[in-house]
């Protein structure tokens, strides 16, 4: 028997027809004799909802009642759930992370999980219960409701996983897994049986949308595995484990789009000593006569120009490209020769031991995403015979 800790995001429970299929898919679970924990989001839609009603209040609502409104989302979620398996007459209890507790800071809208106390979490286990929690939210030491930000309901599962010393922490998601590439943009993009927790955090941070990073850290430090497996279908998913990679060459190619670059008039140093004080990430490079280049989120740019002053737009869409692997300075002649074939050019690069960065235009996206994939995934020999993969 193991112990299993289960996140379904909020397309998966988006409506009363796919949470009793979320019951359903729990209840196989314990079928087979496993302790299950689920934890669960808002139903898709919900947080928008729920952020439209209070900006039609505020434009800028304060940060603790936001996430007081905000957190009222997973609330129902769980009820609901545990009525689906409550109804199909499997035990099950709701509780709000206060309930569990959850102990955050106090940063609101962006909280950080301090402590996940097991005791209560235990004695239902133990009593042959269902557990459902609520996700994406905490208390901090006064007492007032927080939420964890982006990809929070993933958090909240990786550390009741990791505090409960849990088997696996299992991200059922839209998808059946981690692919080589993404599905959407090349149609024989692969799914990985594995991979190790390395390579995913990497990825995650370059731009692999399919686990949020702060959960991927989260899990790695606290070495829990996690599982991304299909709400939608049966199937073994991808292994995010802490086995060795089995390949020298590359293991990863990152994604990230909708994306602008910009310009300003102040020393590299300084760009990024300011970015830093305002707590934004951006790829920063040295451009002419002490000016620098910035590449932001398409979403950052209002955030950028005020952490800057006079900042220039010099082109509203490019993509970064990020190839995880071993010795990436070995590989970025063949790769920049390959899109050069095509007219595809590259306007910047950068790398580190793990990851090389290309900067392209935001239109030539899917065909070099395709070119990679076909060069240096499906056909690897391209790489001295390395066997390579994709993710995005």
């Amino acid at each position: 028997m193991a112990l299993l800790v289960q996140k379904f995001g909020g397309t998966s429970v988006g409506s009363i027809e796919r949470i009793e299929a979320v019951a359903e898919r729990v209840i196989k679970a314990r079928q087979q004799g496993h302790q299950i924990v689920v934890v669960v989001s808002a139903m898709a839609g919900d947080t928008n909802r729920l952020l439209g009603l209070a900006r039609q209040i505020d434009e800028v609502p304060t940060q603790r009642e936001l996430d007081v409104l905000l957190s009222a989302g997973e609330q129902v979620t769980i009820a609901l759930l545990a009525m689906a398996l409550n109804k199909r007459g499997f035990n099950a209890i709701s509780l709000i992370a206060d309930q569990v507790a959850i102990r955050t800071d106090n940063a609101f809208n962006n909280a950080n999980i301090i402590q996940v106390e097991t005791e209560k979490l235990e004695t239902l286990l133990g009593e042959g219960n269902i557990v459902v929690v609520a996700g994406f939210q905490g208390r901090d030491s006064e007492n007032n409701i927080t939420t964890l930000g982006r990809g929070g309901s993933d958090t909240t599962a990786v550390a009741i996983a990791g505090a409960l010393k849990a088997d696996e922490c299992q991200i059922f998601t839209d998808v059946d897994g981690v692919y080589s590439t993404d599905p959407r943009v090349v149609a024989d993009a692969r799914r990985l049986p594995s991979i190790h927790f390395d390579d995913m955090t990497s990825m995650a941070r370059h731009g692999a949308k399919v686990l949020q990073l702060q959960s991927v850290e989260y899990a790695n430090h606290h070495k829990v595995p996690l599982r991304v497996l299909s709400s939608f279908e049966d199937g073994e998913g991808t292994l995010v484990n802490f086995e060795p990679s089995n390949t020298e060459g590359a293991v990863g190619v990152a994604i990230k789009s909708q994306q602008v670059l910009t310009t300003v008039a102040q020393p590299l140093v300084a760009v990024q000593e300011r970015l830093k004080l305002f707590g934004l990430a951006a790829w920063c490079y040295a451009g002419i006569d002490d000016s620098t280049y910035i590449v932001t989120a398409s979403d950052d740019l209002a955030r950028l120009k005020l952490a800057l002053d006079k900042v220039e737009v010099a082109q509203e869409h490019v993509t970064t490209l990020s190839v995880i692997g071993v010795e990436q300075a070995d590989v970025v002649e063949k790769i920049a020769a390959t899109l050069a074939e095509s007219s595809l050019a590259i306007y910047q690069q950068q790398w580190s031991a793990r990851c090389l960065s290309l900067l392209i235009d935001g239109q030539d996206q899917q065909l070099a995403v395709s070119i990679i994939h076909k060069q240096f995934v499906v056909e690897p020999e391209s790489l001295d015979n390395r066997r390579l993969l994709a993710v995005s």
